[in-house]
């Protein structure tokens, strides 16, 4: 809702400056410029996120995504310890973590969604639990191997090697999760 406002009022201020000064034909030629690069970025990052959501569609109709869930459940397992007791919470957990390490941030909401809840009716209260804090900051720090969202938007507004970034990626989402959690862990024993 706040946000709502928030562009409503830098819109109201954009029409405002413009009429105040006479550069009405120029808003008018920067929202249609504006509109025309968001449909063609648009466009262009649609192929690389259907590659990548098909993917994760074929691991998950193929088995594959139980057997990474076998493999990554160690890890999940310490850092969500109560959800690790329930297979369907730690499908949806390590589905949720595969999307994420591959940079596909809108495949991995509905899965941390449903992880989320699993953990709700787990734990009988539709409070947040420690665990889903947790689940909340790995989302929001997202630790990637694979960037494929922001190298598609790289690759789609000319990037010559929209891959270049990875080393500085792996290195800021990994510092990024462990001191997401490491807070998440220290907040946990004071409230």
């Amino acid at each position: 809702m706040a946000m709502s406002w928030i562009w409503m009022g830098m819109v109201a201020a954009a029409m405002a400056y413009a009429a105040l000064h006479g550069t009405g034909p120029a808003l008018s030629g920067a929202v249609a410029a504006g509109t025309k690069q968001a449909v063609e970025l648009g466009l262009s990052i649609a192929g690389s996120l259907c590659l990548w959501s098909g993917f994760a569609a074929l691991l998950r109709a193929g088995g594959l995504q139980k057997r990474l869930a076998a493999l990554l459940s160690p890890l999940l397992g310490r850092i969500y310890p109560t959800a690790a007791r329930d297979p369907e919470t730690m499908e949806a957990l390590c589905g949720n973590t595969t999307a994420n390490l591959l940079g596909l941030g809108n495949a991995a909401t509905p899965l941390g969604i449903a992880a989320v809840r699993r953990m709700q009716t787990l734990a009988g209260s539709r409070e947040a639990t420690d665990e889903a804090c947790r689940l909340i900051v790995m989302n929001t720090a997202s630790i990637q191997l694979l960037p494929t969202t922001v190298a598609a938007l790289r690759g789609g507004l000319g990037s010559a090697s929209p891959f270049s970034i990875l080393p500085a990626v792996w290195v800021t989402s990994l510092l990024s999760v462990s001191v997401g959690l490491l807070a998440a862990r220290i907040l946990q024993k004071w409230l």
